[in-house]
């Protein structure tokens, strides 16, 4: 499960990935949350204007073992989402003044590390930590916002000794794919998961048998789909520059994770690399 389980959220995110059918009940429950832990399936059911089947069908798309269950996370959604309302993501607006741009970023930033939090899974967390301790080799594969975390996972991992590097475009993505193997790890960042070649590189990859990490928007991407272990982050719906803005902090903040849980459960190996990078970084700043 995730770490803070919030369906309201969970349910923006997924509302226009899902079944014309689902998106009705989705729609409803967004608009009406307040009142929908006092229904039951048929009455959920007439006013999405579907039926109870399609309300069981939703539970199970959602992730829930039943409908109690969904009302449940519903129930206790709510206080999350009443402390929220005074914090909304704020696009940026032509001619803010700068104090309200510092405003709105550094809160869009916090919002998308806290929204997060409640759409990623701690066991796919543990999952992707295990497989980046075995491996020795890792490629991390992203285009744009997403190949700048890329690199920022490269610099963090080569402290660590592992042998890894950061491909940002698609012929050298397709590259390194083809040279991946099984005790190797490919780490594909893209927040909308359907870029065209980040997935050729996922397929050959795949092809390879290699294991492969997605972090990407919570949504029924291809990429989502198609990878061993996805860990989702969960971005603004606002329009302008700073929604890629948030969707880059929440995947560094993913990175970062990652790292520290490999440089953690591996401290007693890794700590001589740390120390000896720390020291050459330390020893050029004083020249």
């Amino acid at each position: 499960m995730p770490v803070n389980d919030n369906i309201l959220l969970k349910l923006r995110e997924m509302k226009d990935n899902i079944t014309p059918v689902e998106k009705m009940i989705a729609d409803y429950i967004l608009e009406n949350a307040s009142e929908v832990p006092r229904l039951s399936i048929k009455m959920l059911a007439t006013k999405s204007k579907t039926s109870d089947a399609s309300v069981i069908r939703f539970c199970k798309t959602m992730g829930y073992g039943g409908y109690r269950d969904l009302i449940v996370s519903i129930s206790g959604s709510l206080g999350a989402t009443d402390e929220a309302q005074a914090e909304q993501y704020t696009d940026i607006m032509p001619g803010d003044d700068l104090q309200v741009i510092i405003n709105n970023i550094s809160m869009n930033n916090c919002k998308s590390i806290q929204d997060t939090l409640s759409v990623i899974n701690r066991d796919e967390i543990a999952r992707a930590v295990e497989l980046l301790r075995k491996t020795q080799k890792i490629d991390f594969y992203g285009v744009g916002a997403s190949g700048l975390v890329c690199m920022d996972a490269q610099q963090k991992f080569m402290r660590i000794n592992k042998m890894c590097h950061a491909y940002m475009d698609g012929h050298s993505q397709l590259t390194a794919s083809v040279l991946l193997n099984k005790s190797d790890v490919a780490v594909i960042i893209s927040n909308s998961g359907s870029t065209t070649e980040i997935l050729e590189a996922l397929d050959i990859a795949k092809a390879s048998g290699t294991p492969v990490i997605a972090i990407t928007r919570y949504n029924k991407s291809e990429l989502a789909k198609k990878a061993d272990v996805v860990l989702f982050i969960s971005t603004p719906e606002i329009t302008m520059r700073s929604g890629a803005m948030g969707s880059r902090i929440a995947m560094l903040n993913v990175i970062d994770i990652l790292f520290a849980g490999v440089a953690s459960a591996e401290y007693s190996n890794v700590k001589k690399y740390l120390s000896k990078t720390h020291n050459i970084l330390n020893a050029k700043h004083r020249k």
